[in-house]
């Protein structure tokens, strides 16, 4: 692979020097030089095969460019939208305006209110079932079509889905590989045709909008989204955005015809380098790196003519550098100036899931600041009534200008011109509808798995196995289909599927038997390898999908994070036969001690539903000319060593980026270092002075945190599953939003006798002094449902019956009911009683009487104490 991209500092050097050669300015010259000219973007150059290039380099921007799109303004459909906004009335141009969940809307209210659009969410289907057919979605997808006929102005609805890996959420459809897997394969063709073909799938259960690529530039692999990134490197996101997006649209040019639906350029800006990783979290980028590292997807799918554009969860600010925009969906800078000005992009703005109820001085339901930074189309999924209510009343009482709203109607009427909507039939009786070979495409995703599959180590060639080989097959995702697809599959997480749900699918293993006429399976590793040919470990991550899968200070350490792995490993390994890892994730982990124990070690992805392709890689006479993956993320050598990125300081990966063996290539890995790394990266406290927040439940436990409900019933604690649910008599907990969809636990004490809820580290104890040290607030969010009856404690503990507490009754009665608050409790309030060097429980609410609250977001913060809305812990005795 050619080297990476210089970083933005050396870049200039180049670019200086290069002007020295050719006699550039002197600086009486510059005195007078006219201002630079915009920087100005279009259609990339095309490689041999007739896609977009993976440049080896990519020139140094000075400011945000100019994109000359594909789809150039269509003075006919100018003029049929100045003759529609004009006769359109302010509650209809709103409706346009609103797009709410499927699970929330009937299409009778589709016609009330003049709704403009619909999506599902990851995991919502017709009816709420899983397993609803292509005629249960069509059925669906007319109502609201016809719904939306029923309008006076008879403008078509459109329904966006989350079609990220194929159409992920239907049942029966072909799931291709994660983004990450894609990058590996270095082929914008490839993925083009992956795209085109979604499109198709997408047509046949009767949607118009897919809510993909995502054009992340990961920097920082903890993030629990590494794997909807192509890559690190914007060279890559680059050409990959160009051609995904000519995939989807069908490569429209002035109309999106019957092979095509409409695309989105996600997440607009800056979401793959937050700090840490750390989902819908801060970026504090310079702006040169905004432009010229996390800017380079948008500007290949913008010039492909990308129709719609949804803006990131993430903040951008970096005070230091003078950058305050805070919320990306409430920032005029980057949407208006930026995007619609700078970039020219002339679509629509959607925003993000209840992205609007982050920003400042907003609510789900209520956000004329978004409005006015650029968003067109606002995703309310439930409380999309309200929200047009407000709105309407916000553009009469002159917070939001007509002119923006008529801005808005716009740009949505111009995109659904431009897709051809208002001559469109009912999506039953459109191209594809229906089709199960639409909805199929086993030969596509089995070609995209075998270019993606990229060889780390194989020492003494022991890949490919030969035909007759006799391979004993272990591990946990040998026969997980659910583990091979990952994250957004079926459901959001991409947890609770079985193979059942998977039909036509082809596991690994399934995939092994096919190519090889021996094939012995043993989940556990408990079979005697001796005997056997080779072993073939299928082992790595389980499916998680955005802020659950973020390891946030979490070590990459793989054995650490799935200990059953490395014991399976331990169990096959040493004994004379051959093992072959084949490591199923979503991003790379600190894998030495697993390298180790192999003598071949695939990085597999996550493939989708074809992993038959897998299996085709390791088996001779299938190959298809070997293994020729190369990394599109660096691999790291140590367990705290993130971000690892070529332009990075100390850049010393393991494997750097555009590593990966060929299957004749005679190379061999060494044995590798196995120091342990810590539980967790980075300041945890300790004797000195805590830097970060010690995360303790942020959309799901963080270890080594676990969350438990205690009573009388079972004070020994009933521990909160992965599904947000557990029950005693006297206390009850479920799921809940607090923030963002699923983020926060609802605990109901019931009245009925004493109950807690609270997050412990099972068999161990912590050395916390760093957080009294700095300053330090225990910090949660909440929304308290019903306020408690009796006295009420929220409590740490040191090992019971060592612990300190203080009494938040009047701290919950006083919250306002059904409304979101930050709960900040000084550190200090606790010194009396508890031992810091030995904290076993962060986090414990306890009380005897009725009382309901939800929470999240439940952390230890350094300087919290100091903050102007931290508790008093004179007011929290008695």
């Amino acid at each position: 692979m050619a080297r990476p991209p210089r970083s933005p500092r050396a870049r200039n050097r180049v670019a200086l020097a290069a002007l020295v050669l050719l006699g550039g300015l002197v600086p009486a010259q510059a005195a007078h030089a006219a201002p630079p000219r915009q920087p100005d973007v279009g259609p990339p150059a095309l490689d041999r095969n007739g896609c977009a290039r993976i440049e080896n380099s990519l020139p140094e921007l000075a400011d945000w460019p100019k994109v000359r799109s594909a789809m150039p303004r269509n003075p006919v459909d100018e003029w049929r939208i100045k003759q529609m906004l004009s006769g359109m009335s302010l509650e209809e141009k709103v409706g346009q305006m609103t797009q709410p969940e499927i699970g929330a809307i009937t299409p009778a209210e589709v016609t009330q209110y003049s709704i403009g659009s619909v999506l599902n969410g990851g995991g919502s289907w017709p009816g709420g079932n899983k397993h609803a057919s292509q005629q249960d979605w069509l059925k669906l997808a007319d109502s609201y079509w016809d719904a939306a006929k029923a309008t006076r102005t008879k403008i078509p609805v459109i329904w966006g889905i989350d079609a990220v890996h194929g159409n992920n959420n239907v049942y029966g459809s072909t799931v291709f590989p994660q983004n990450i897997a894609l990058g590996a394969a270095h082929d914008p063709c490839l993925v083009r045709d992956v795209e085109n073909s979604t499109a198709r799938q997408i047509r046949s259960t009767g949607q118009d909008w897919a809510f993909a690529p995502t054009l992340a530039v990961v920097q920082d692999d903890r993030w629990g989204r590494t794997y909807e990134g192509f890559s690190e490197d914007p060279r890559i996101t680059r050409a990959y955005g160009y051609e995904a997006m000519n995939g989807l649209q069908a490569g429209a040019r002035l109309r999106i015809g019957p092979n095509g639906v409409i695309g989105t350029a996600k997440h607009f800006i800056g979401d793959g380098g937050t700090t840490n990783g750390q989902d819908q979290g801060v970026n504090a980028s310079s702006e040169a790196d905004m432009i010229n590292l996390h800017g380079q997807g948008y500007y290949g799918a913008l010039a492909a003519g990308a129709q719609t554009v949804m803006a990131s969860f993430n903040s951008w600010t970096n005070p230091a550098l003078g950058i305050n925009e805070g919320k990306i969906h409430g920032s005029d800078k980057v949407l208006n100036q930026i995007l619609k000005g700078k970039m020219g992009f002339d679509g629509l703005v959607v925003s993000d899931w209840n992205g609007i109820g982050q920003v400042d001085g907003c609510t789900n339901a209520s956000c004329p600041r978004a409005i006015n930074a650029g968003l067109d189309v606002v995703m309310v999924p439930n409380d999309w009534k309200a929200f047009i209510a407000n709105t309407v009343a916000q553009v009469r009482g002159g917070e939001i200008p007509m002119s923006r709203i008529d801005d808005a109607v716009t740009r949505i009427l111009r995109v659904k011109l431009r897709a051809g909507l208002f001559e469109e039939r009912k999506p039953s009786q459109r191209w594809y509808a229906g089709s199960s070979d639409a909805l199929t495409d086993k030969a596509l995703a089995r070609e995209a798995v075998r270019k993606s599959q990229t060889l780390l180590k194989n020492n003494g060639n022991v890949l490919p196995l030969a035909r007759n080989a006799k391979v004993l097959v272990v591990g946990k995702s040998a026969d997980s289909i659910q583990n091979q697809t990952g994250g957004w599959t079926l459901t959001w997480q991409g947890t609770g599927n079985t193979n059942a749900d998977f039909p036509g699918a082809t596991s690994i293993l399934a995939g092994l038997k096919e190519d090889l006429a021996n094939v012995t399976f043993d989940p556990t590793g408990t079979v005697d390898p001796k005997g056997y040919d080779a072993v073939i470990a299928v082992v790595g991550e389980t499916p998680y999908a955005e802020g659950v899968g973020d390891l946030q200070r979490k070590s990459l350490e793989a054995a650490k994070l799935y200990p059953e792995d490395l014991a399976v490993l331990d169990k096959v390994s040493g004994k004379g036969t051959p093992v072959v890892t084949v490591y199923v994730s979503g991003r790379p982990l600190y894998v030495n001690k697993e390298l180790n124990r192999s003598d071949a070690f695939v990085a597999a992805w996550l493939p989708g539903t074809e992993g038959g392709g897998v299996a085709d890689m390791l088996v001779r006479g299938k190959d298809r000319g070997g293994y020729h993956g190369k990394l599109s993320y660096s691999w790291p050598k140590s367990a705290c060593q993130t971000p690892l990125n070529p332009w990075s300081p100390g850049y010393d990966p393991l494997f750097a980026l555009g590593y990966g063996l060929t299957s004749n290539q005679r190379t061999t890995v060494g044995k590798l270092d196995e120091t342990e790394g810590p539980a967790r990266c980075g300041s945890t406290g300790g004797g000195g002075t805590a830097t970060e927040d010690l995360p303790i439940y942020d959309r799901t436990d963080v270890a080594p945190y676990k969350s438990f409900i205690g009573s009388a019933s079972n004070w020994g604690g009933t521990e909160i599953g992965p599904g947000g649910t557990a029950s005693h008599p006297e206390i009850t907990v479920v799921p809940a939003d607090v923030n963002v969809q699923g983020d926060g636990l609802k605990a109901t004490w019931t009245g009925t006798g004493a109950a807690q809820l609270y997050s412990q580290h099972p068999g161990g104890t912590d050395d916390l002094r760093g957080y009294l040290n700095a300053d330090g607030a225990l910090e949660f969010d909440v929304i308290v449902h019903s306020p408690p009856v009796n006295r009420t404690v929220v409590s740490l503990h040191c090992v019971y019956p060592c612990s300190s507490e203080v009494n938040a009754t009047k701290l919950f009665g006083d919250l306002p009911a059904g409304q979101k608050s930050t709960v900040k409790i000084p550190l200090s309030c606790f010194a009396s009683g508890l031992d810091f060097e030995s904290v076993d429980t962060p986090f414990l609410v306890y009380t005897d009487g009725a009382f309901s609250a939800s929470f999240a977001n439940v952390r230890w913060s350094p300087g919290g104490a100091k903050d102007p809305d931290a508790r008093k812990c004179s007011d929290l005795t008695g």
